[in-house]
């Protein structure tokens, strides 16, 4: 959602001071004004001067501490490999503390999940964005579908960037198919820069307090394919074998099991699986506009309580909510009425997770695991 936009400036962007009077037919107005104003190319200017100063990464190589959010600790090595292994950051060193928001050290980092994010025309966008505030979380996970209905650069600058831009520089991104509308993801990649990854693969991964993060790319068919021998599988076992921790969380946008309106994503089985073969403890999705929670679940969807990956499916970051058309086995949790995120706090060998509602929300969901 956007109410005024200086395309000279991304820092042009700004919210209604009066959110409460702020209504769809308001809202449309000016979108359709700055639209009629503006042009794709208009944006992409503005993108490619911010790009300037990000950092190259062209060697695969990403480290959050030369981002440029001045919060940002230096406590994670991210790496991103290419097809064959991964390669870590500077000299690998991961230190396991990150910065609080008073500045003291916090050994248990959380993060904040969702996906699906930016309906222009919707005020979802603002109460999501306004939780994050709220949660001040050490990284954000995206979870795709940023902005609808096509990802353009326009639609980044008019309608992401006004309610999420005040999140980039600790959102580490996952693309989603309506990212990809528009060719190559080009203006995906470009708003987020280095921290979306190598923009020919979109999958990376990096360290965050004691534990393992995994950004893959579910849009399978534009990055070579998911299935075994694939250059994303082959990547992912690489990397998972080089981890050193104990716990490890992946997440993408397409969701494996779903009691929704898709098909579980079988195509997505060989990156599962390889997961499950490395102990890995929590995934989580989109694309489906609801939230779910799974029971922990083997390869084949089986119940597996000691070994089984728990799946969160967020995708209530504040585009249209949609419902459930069969409920799949070792669904536990279920609510598709209420915008919200998901908060997780990673502990050495465990996590706590809690969804939490926008306001004027009851809905609620809080747990713990152990990792594996």
């Amino acid at each position: 959602m956007v109410v005024s936009c200086s395309l000279g400036s991304v820092a042009g962007c700004s919210e209604p001071s009066d959110r409460g009077d702020v209504g769809r037919d308001a809202i449309s107005d000016d979108i359709a004004d700055a639209m009629r104003d503006a042009s794709e190319d208009d944006a992409v200017e503005v993108f490619d001067e911010r790009s300037d100063a990000m950092p190259d990464t062209s060697d695969g190589k990403v480290s959050d501490a030369a981002f440029d959010a001045p919060t940002d600790a230096d406590d994670a090595v991210a790496h991103e490999a290419g097809p064959d292994a991964p390669r870590d950051v500077a000299d690998g060193a991961v230190d396991a503390a990150v910065d609080a928001p008073d500045g003291s050290a916090a050994l248990d980092p959380v993060i904040v999940g969702v996906g699906d994010i930016v309906q222009c025309l919707d005020l979802g966008d603002e109460a999501t964005s306004t939780l994050v505030d709220t949660i001040n979380p050490a990284r954000v996970l995206t979870l795709g579908d940023h902005v609808y209905s096509n990802g353009t650069d326009l639609e980044f600058l008019l309608c992401y960037e006004p309610s999420w831009g005040r999140h980039r520089s600790r959102t580490r991104p996952a693309p989603g198919n309506h990212d990809y509308n528009t060719a190559r993801a080009a203006p995906y990649f470009r708003y987020f820069g280095a921290a979306a990854g190598d923009p020919a693969r979109g999958y990376y991964s990096f360290n965050l307090g004691a534990w393992h993060l995994i950004a893959l790319n579910s849009n399978c068919g534009e990055v070579g394919g998911c299935d075994v021998g694939s250059a994303q599988e082959r990547w992912l076992r690489a990397d998972l074998a080089s981890s050193t921790s104990r716990c490890t969380l992946a997440y993408w946008h397409h969701p494996r099991w779903t009691s929704g309106r898709s098909t579980d994503g079988d195509y997505l089985d060989a990156l599962y699986r390889a997961l499950y073969d490395a102990n890995a403890d929590v995934v989580l999705v989109g694309h489906e506009h609801h939230y779910e929670r799974f029971a922990p679940m083997d390869p084949s969807g089986a119940l597996d309580a000691s070994r089984g990956l728990r799946e969160f499916v967020v995708g209530t970051g504040g585009s249209d909510l949609r419902g459930y058309v069969t409920v799949r086995a070792n669904s536990e949790v279920r609510e598709d009425r209420t915008w919200g995120v998901l908060q997780m706090t990673l502990r050495p060998s465990s996590y706590e997770w809690r969804f939490v509602p926008v306001s004027g929300a009851s809905f609620t969901d809080t747990g713990r695991g152990d990792c594996h």
